[in-house]
């Protein structure tokens, strides 16, 4: 199956996630942090990734996705986040300051997210 990055930096969030998706037969590796998620793009070379906004800055995940673009990277990102129902403010995706590939609010049923991860997949 698909090669799949988990950047979270909540354990319960990644460990949930992980478990999901390894029972759909995907290989998952996950980091905590938007530094060591950048590192394992490069060393792991994922299929899609999963990516949280807020970790140990309120914008790491936007700031990931876009470095990531910048370099050129097409690799489907699945954005994963609890910024609206935290602080009321509605985010969808845009190229430029949230160049993902879908964008879903926390928590997300099993069943939800392993629709959307095939859908993106699938691309």
């Amino acid at each position: 199956m698909a090669k799949i990055l988990v950047v979270d930096d909540d354990p319960d969030i990644v460990e949930a996630t992980k478990l999901f998706l390894e029972r759909e037969g995907h290989q998952i590796e996950v980091a905590y942090t938007r530094q060591d998620g950048l590192k394992k793009v490069s060393s792991f070379n994922p299929d899609l990734l999963i990516l949280d906004v807020i970790m140990e800055q309120p914008d790491d995940g936007f700031t990931m996705a876009q470095e990531l673009r910048r370099k050129g990277n097409k690799l489907p990102i699945l954005m994963l986040t609890s910024v609206e129902s935290a602080s009321g403010l509605s985010f969808g995706k845009d190229n430029e300051m949230v160049p993902v590939d879908d964008f879903q609010s926390k928590p997300i049923e099993p069943a939800a997210l392993v629709k959307k991860v095939n859908s993106l997949l699938k691309r």
